[in-house]
């Protein structure tokens, strides 16, 4: 399985599809604002080695030259209790003159789906003006990877696995709860910053399991997998028009855990547990990272965001130069940012009700 065979014609081909359909929308009402000499903080709460600093770190500079004034574009790192730390932070902020900006991951939602006693944010007092799809990638030593027959995950179950994980109610609980599913024991490491610690375990030998999100995944994993001291499981795959789980656009020779999943006896795709799972890889990867200004923002910094936003995706290179950054994923403004927010915020209380217990018995977290 290679994840660079995506031909150069495709990837770009379809990348400018999935931004064609959402570049146009989304133009807010309002006058704008003029940051000319200021300096735009844009807080991202996770360590700087992941893949939120990776989308952070490659919008931002385009951000500086769309934003009216060209201001000084930042990303200051606030890492600290699976980004709740950033996020509570960002709650007390009140809208001054448009040079504080936060971005999310599926990490950020989760604790706030779950209910978790940490969470002191509102989503619903965000102002979202931008939103990004992503996917993500499971992968192995080639040892381990080896021992797979095929698809079927079985021989594996016997092998004891270490991996670095933020916390069970954060994003991880997509890859632990499929893991299980597979029948593999995998003991997570909790409290590590970001992925990127994770990817970094990984290479020092100190776990032998793990995944990254795409833009990660690019960057990071992709030169160990040439190297040949990892190979790709799985991917969590992507959702089609009718919603059901494909092969992700970015990654498309990587099986999808449906298919490693329906390849394994131990795992079933039907039932309450992959219901749940489906759920929440859904609030989890297709509304993955968004950009919130905060509450109280003006109509026009809403409008100057969302239009600096619009003009970067409708530049002749963005889909060159966000390929191998970001993967094949729509990048979303306006009402289409304001919908992957509400999916990405929104379980099923069933799902809801099953992590909770899942929590409660696996690891022992209980959430009042």
């Amino acid at each position: 399985m290679n994840p660079t065979k995506t031909t150069r014609r495709v990837a770009l081909g379809a990348i400018a599809a999935a931004v064609a359909g959402f570049a146009t929308q989304g133009s807010a009402a309002g006058h704008g604002i003029d940051l000319a000499g200021e300096t735009v903080e844009f807080v991202i709460p996770f360590s700087e080695s992941g893949g939120s600093a990776k989308w952070a770190n490659f919008y931002a500079p385009l951000l500086s030259e769309a934003l009216p004034g060209n201001p000084t574009v930042v990303v200051r790192f606030m890492p600290g209790a699976g980004s709740t730390k950033g996020a509570n932070w960002f709650q007390e902020q009140e809208y001054e003159n448009g040079t504080v900006i936060f971005g999310t991951s599926g990490s950020t939602q989760f604790p706030y789906l779950l209910g978790d006693p940490r969470v002191r944010y509102e989503y619903g007092d965000w102002n979202v003006v931008l939103a990004s799809g992503t996917g993500g990638v499971a992968y192995l030593p080639p040892d381990l990877a080896g021992q797979m027959d095929g698809l079927d995950a079985t021989p594996l179950q016997g092998e004891n696995f270490i991996y670095g994980s933020q916390g069970a109610t954060r994003l991880d609980l997509v890859p632990l709860l499929a893991w299980e599913m597979l029948g593999l024991s995998v003991e997570p490491v909790f409290g590590i910053k970001g992925r990127g610690d994770g990817r970094l375990m990984f290479e020092r030998g100190e776990a032998n399991i793990d995944y990254q999100t795409s833009s990660s995944y690019l960057t990071g994993v992709t030169p160990l997998v040439e190297a040949g001291t990892a190979v790709p499981m799985m991917t969590w795959g992507a959702l089609d028009e009718s919603g059901n789980i494909v092969r992700d656009p970015t990654f498309p020779d990587i099986p999808t855990f449906k298919e490693v999943c329906e390849a394994t006896p131990a795992c079933e795709t039907s039932g309450e547990q992959w219901d749940a799972w489906k759920a929440f890889f859904i609030a989890g990867f297709p509304a993955q990272k968004m950009v919130f200004l905060p509450q109280g923002a003006s109509n026009d910094a809403i409008a100057t965001y969302t239009k600096a936003f619009n003009d970067i995706l409708a530049r002749e290179d963005f889909a060159e130069i966000s390929a191998s950054q970001l993967g094949l994923y729509p990048q979303m403004t306006g009402q289409a940012a304001q919908a992957t927010l509400e999916q990405g915020t929104n379980v099923p209380d069933e799902a809801k009700a099953f992590v909770v217990n899942w929590l409660s018995e696996r690891y022992g977290v209980t959430l009042n």
